[in-house]
């Protein structure tokens, strides 16, 4: 059981939950990213950004009036994070409804420096990839066993977080299948109906009309 434990944390660790990544980003631009997120689990966003600068033809640090404005909706699109940030910084939030989580970043102004350019350099980190172990372990005063011990218990329980998640899709489709399934059940039949109806309506009016020219 111990080397099932271990052997799953492994390939989780391969699997890693985290990404790093630069985009360029122009004036009035909205920039989104979705990230499938199990439910009471922490995400951090860190990012940075670059203002192009023409002279040097490179991005140089970004000047303290540009900012990034955030925001974060869940799978049930409720904003659980809206706000105003500096050039760069750090964003945490913790997911209560497991799914879909869209990050949104853009720009906190309309009119920058003659339509300049942006880059934003950006890293998400979901689960036990977002914790400070280091910091964790000066807290706690943990010993060097004790602070991979507790990175393993966050490992598993980030696992049994993801299996509970697919749990989830896996009965959202079985529903919406099902749902379809039944959907197209009632369609079939309500075909089936219509057509016997305008069948014994058509024998109708013939026999109506063979009766009229005295025919039958």
């Amino acid at each position: 059981m111990y080397k099932n434990i271990i052997y799953a944390v492994i390939l989780f660790c391969s699997l890693s939950s985290t990404f790093g990544l630069y985009f360029h980003i122009a004036e009035t631009e909205r920039k989104c990213f979705i990230e499938e997120v199990p439910d009471e689990t922490t995400v951090i966003v860190n990012y940075k950004v670059e203002l192009y600068d023409p002279r040097s033809n490179g991005f140089m640090p970004s000047s303290p009036g540009i900012g990034m404005h955030v925001e974060v909706r869940d799978s049930d699109d409720k904003i659980i994070l809206s706000r105003v940030y500096s050039s760069e910084g750090r964003i945490s939030f913790t997911s209560h409804t497991p799914g879909e989580h869209v990050i949104c970043m853009y720009s906190n102004s309309t009119a920058w420096f003659s339509g300049a350019q942006l880059r934003v350099h950006l890293d998400i980190q979901v689960g036990e990839h977002a914790i400070d172990y280091a910091n964790v372990a000066q807290k706690e005063k943990l010993t060097e066993l004790q602070l991979r011990i507790r990175q393993l218990l966050d490992q598993v329980d980030q696992i049994t977080k993801e299996q509970n998640y697919q749990r989830y899709r896996e009965e959202r489709f079985r529903h919406t299948s099902e749902s379809t399934n039944s959907r197209v059940l009632w369609w079939s039949l309500a075909q089936t109906i219509v057509l016997v109806c305008m069948g014994f309506w058509q024998m109708r009016h013939l026999k109506s009309f063979f009766e009229a020219k005295k025919l039958v």
